[in-house]
């Protein structure tokens, strides 16, 4: 891990630098794009082994480089960390809708920064925790070859997407809360962001479509994975 490669796309030079510093320091390669075109540019030709986006940028912004990296072939495998000033609820989910894996606001902590992508390149090497092929349910979820299937249906699952169904699915009756499934799932546990298992559950629902009800919400506690569908 001390020699992935990170991409930074952020146009303030004092933020760009700040997280230039910290990155390096935690032992990572980074690269910087202080525009969109130009870190789209870089992420196809660099490969990058996740990418720091910012959503303000000028020209093309931060939305549509993750759109356009999540649907290109060779670059959808990327983890995309968003890092913005614009911390609003509808914001966030919108970030997880266009495929991010993880969101931070601004003003934010160097520490956390470093804890996240750390996090989210540990995801992307592990094996989903309590590795198993699972069939239940009417899934097939095969953490070996990352594919998971709603019955004839292969579904488009990035690694948190995957890791979260997988976890949930190998602890089925099981009520998890959500600062278990941060710590379990995200591998950290931030008090206040607990709405970002919230949001990814929701998207997880929608692309499960007919399977959507195998995840339930226990109220006020967390969410479960039926035993008895």
């Amino acid at each position: 891990m001390a020699k992935a490669s990170i991409l930074v796309v952020e146009d303030e030079k004092d933020i760009l630098d700040v997280v230039d510093f910290n990155l390096r320091q935690a032992g990572y390669r980074v690269l910087k794009a202080t525009d969109g075109a130009e870190g789209l540019r870089l992420a196809k030709h660099e490969n990058p082994d996740l990418v720091v986006l910012d959503i303000m940028l000028p020209g093309m912004d931060g939305k549509e480089v993750c759109r356009r990296l999540k649907a290109g072939e060779d670059t959808r495998g990327i983890p995309v960390l968003i890092l913005t000033a614009l911390s609003g609820e509808t914001d966030r989910i919108i970030g997880f809708e266009i495929g991010a894996d993880d969101y931070l606001t601004k003003p934010f902590s160097p520490r956390e920064l470093a804890l996240r992508v750390q996090a989210i390149l540990r995801r992307g090497q592990e094996p989903a925790a309590h590795t198993g092929h699972l069939e239940m349910a009417g899934l097939d979820i095969d953490p070996e070859r990352h594919l998971a299937r709603a019955g004839d249906s292969e579904l488009d699952l990035t690694a948190t997407e995957f890791k979260l169904l997988h976890y949930l699915a190998a602890h089925a009756g099981k009520v998890q809360t959500r600062e278990i499934l941060l710590s379990q799932v995200w591998g950290y546990v931030y008090e206040g962001y607990a709405r970002t298992v919230d949001t990814h559950i929701r998207r997880l629902r929608k692309k499960l479509g007919p399977f959507a009800e195998c995840i339930e919400t226990v109220r006020g506690i967390g969410y479960r994975f039926r035993e008895d569908r």
